[in-house]
């Protein structure tokens, strides 16, 4: 299965080729976390987990330090449009200091 590459993510992320889930957009709001915020994190942040098997298209989990706060974003692509699935706020409790490795 296909690896996702985050300059490819990057260059498809604009305009109209971002799609937002519905339930990325219940998540923005109940989680206070921008779109701005989210747009930003792949643009600037790093790949950590890829999930080639996902359906109906492949998708990954980015890490961003945006301003103080560790975020999260889970998005997938068609090679076309990038759609946005989940973000969050990464916690200790799952994570480890660097919020890119999970905890055993």
């Amino acid at each position: 299965m296909q690896e996702l590459n985050i300059e490819a993510l990057r260059n498809i992320c604009r305009g109209d080729n971002i799609k937002w889930t519905l339930h990325a957009l219940k998540r923005l709001r109940k989680r206070k976390i921008s779109s701005e915020a989210v747009v930003n994190a792949v643009l600037a942040g790093e790949i950590i987990e890829q999930y080639p098997n996902d359906k109906p298209f492949p998708s990954c989990l980015i890490f961003n330090k945006d301003y103080k706060n560790p975020l999260h974003v889970v998005i997938s692509t068609d090679d076309k449009s990038v759609y946005l699935i989940t973000e969050y706020h990464p916690t200790l409790s799952e994570w480890e200091s660097d919020y890119k490795t999970r905890k055993e």
